[in-house]
């Protein structure tokens, strides 16, 4: 069933998902919803095969976990609310007694809930599970086909450790698999340091597909010791240009609400100011508390690194940042505050008559606007700044952290003489150390050689396996359509009779077919009654790694075979053709 389009499909906004639809291998149901037609679904079982063998290879034993979830795990797990409030992922309906459920997005709470029940004692451990089943994620706007979907493939794997050190080897194991896996399918890839997200745990990587079209900002230093996700990247930002001498004294600046404006009216540089975000935290018991983030006026906020370290700090876990906007204001029965114009010390008294917001800020500054020995910032009056200011002058103490988002150009923290590199990547893979966040959520202990009941160890490990495929085409296509690696190719040779009226030409075809089918080859006949060119351009389009046309040479006993990666063809006699091909392939196997 080959069903080709022509033309470009309007929604399709990347290469490979605009490859996808015209080679007929997805189809869209709705949105962020798609059909995995007969040539996608081989490629994602070859995938999925090289992911068991690579699993079963580091012992790892395969599983199906249900993808309808009781909403009492994720709430002692202390997920469900994060996961289906607001803007949450997680799809959840109601049964008909009126039980909340959701649909699996990620699985810890289903397999600790499990492993609680079946292992008991340290002799059992370390246990290993893994998956490759579908997940749902209620993406807030779903795009570019399979990289970001609704519902979609995954491989995700769970390990059980009586101790740490137990737990490290097994993450580095997977690391080492992860690799395999990616490089028998054909892709280049780099690991990456990478926030451990709603996840959680103590360390993670995320293995990205290098890409332009990749959502992520993959920062790197030049050496290669050095890679990381940019949310998660850290580096030593450049120097401030410092103030010279002055007295402190206010600005008039009308009308210069932005760092531009401002510096661009007043002869300022960025790293000389201090501006300051107004934000509001939204906590899972539904409390609101108003925030103040100092940041130097050169850089813009991690919100990730922002999240992680309101997390340590608030009593209640928190599900939401949101900028305070006038209108919020305005819902409070607050009067006006001076945007364009705030002050790290702007003040408590402003708070006072809120109607649900707790009535003091917590103020926090990025460690690049506290080094600043005097800078320009903000005088909490509208159109009004102040100049040669001090932090003592404000006599206010924000906590400090590193609230900045590292940036190309920036120096690394390992050899500042070294500067921080760009590239865009696709997420493919992520690894978790969990430590034993859910084990003591969801009270899942073991007796350990001491007698004593201890909390399991965990690690997780996801692949995204339709991801996967699509990456795959990011990075191996050119302008006539897909390239496919010959290990997760649909087929590895398609066989096109130029014109299968001809009877010579069909009777070769279906014996060189028979011939590579014989040897274990996966071979595709194009037996459609459709012009050679159409034939051609569909070839293509569907990147099978080899060709062999069967055309006018027939009579002669000669094919041409065509490498698809390079487009170079030979004209070869029928069984040269047939043990080149064979060579080829089986060496690649190999």
């Amino acid at each position: 069933m080959l069903v080709t389009l022509r033309d470009t499909p309007a929604d399709a906004e990347i290469t490979s998902h605009q490859m996808l639809l015209r080679g007929g291998f997805i189809r869209r149901v709705t949105a962020g919803v798609y059909a995995y037609m007969p040539l996608m679904w081989r490629v994602i079982q070859k995938i999925s095969s090289i992911i068991e063998e690579e699993m079963d290879s580091i012992g790892c034993l395969q599983t199906l976990l249900p993808q309808l979830h009781p909403s009492e795990l994720w709430k002692q797990s202390g997920r469900w609310q994060g996961y289906t409030a607001g803007e949450g992922i997680m799809f959840h309906l109601k049964d008909r007694q009126g039980r909340e459920i959701g649909l699996g997005p990620t699985h810890e709470e289903v397999v600790t809930k499990i492993a609680s029940e079946s292992i008991h004692s340290y002799k059992q451990l370390p246990v290993s599970l893994y998956q490759i089943q579908t997940k749902f994620r209620d993406e807030i706007r779903p795009r570019f086909g399979l990289m970001r979907s609704r519902e979609f493939i995954m491989k995700d794997a769970y390990s059980f450790h009586s101790n740490e050190k137990c737990l490290q080897g097994k993450y580095n194991e997977m690391n080492d698999a992860y690799k395999r896996i990616f490089s028998r399918c054909g892709l280049k890839t780099v690991a990456v340091d990478a926030d451990s997200g709603a996840i959680g745990g103590a360390s993670s990587q995320e293995f990205m597909v290098t890409a332009d079209s990749g959502e992520d900002l993959i920062l790197t230093s030049p050496d290669g010791k050095y890679a990381a996700n940019q949310e998660k990247a850290i580096s030593k930002a450049s120097e401030p240009l410092p103030l010279p001498e002055g007295k402190s004294c206010f600005l008039d600046t009308p009308s210069q609400g932005s760092i531009k404006e401002l510096c661009s009216a007043n002869g300022l540089d960025a790293s000389q100011i201090v501006k300051v975000l107004a934000m509001l935290a939204i906590k899972e018991d539904g409390q609101q508390q108003p925030l103040l983030i100092s940041l130097r006026g050169d850089q813009e906020l991690n919100e990730v690194k922002l999240t992680n370290f309101l997390s340590g700090l608030l009593e209640k876990p928190l599900i939401d940042l949101q900028p305070i906007t006038q209108e919020k204001l305005n819902a409070q029965g607050l009067g006006e505050w001076p945007f364009g114009s705030i002050g790290p010390d702007l003040s408590n008294e402003l708070l006072k008559k809120a109607k649900t917001w707790e009535n003091q800020f917590i103020r926090l500054a990025d460690k690049t606007a506290i080094e600043l020995k005097t800078f320009v910032c903000g005088a909490n009056e509208i159109d009004k700044h102040r100049a040669f200011i001090t932090w003592a002058d404000l006599g206010v103490h924000p906590k400090t952290s590193d609230f900045r988002k590292a940036k190309p150009g920036d120096r690394c923290s390992h050899d500042p003489r070294q500067k921080l590199k760009e590239s865009r990547g696709i997420e493919v893979g992520h690894i978790f150390q969990l430590g034993k966040k859910y084990s003591k959520a969801l009270d899942a202990s073991f007796t350990n050689e001491e007698g004593i009941n201890e909390n399991f160890w965990m690690g997780c490990y996801g692949i995204g396996v339709s991801r996967l495929a699509q990456a795959a085409i990011e990075q191996n296509h050119d302008s006539s359509g897909m390239s496919w690696p010959i290990s997760i190719a649909p087929f590895e040779v398609i066989i096109v009779p130029a014109n299968i009226q001809d009877p010579l030409q069909k009777s070769l075809s279906e014996l060189i077919y028979q011939k590579l089918k014989d040897q274990g080859v996966d071979a595709l006949l194009d037996d459609r009654k459709e012009r050679a060119g159409v034939k051609f351009k569909d070839a293509d389009l569907i990147g099978i790694p080899w060709r062999l046309v069967i055309g006018r040479d027939a009579s002669s006993d000669k094919v041409e075979l065509t490498k698809r990666d390079c487009k170079k063809t030979e004209l070869l006699k029928t069984d040269e053709a047939v043990k080149k091909l064979l060579e080829e392939i089986f060496t690649n196997r190999s």
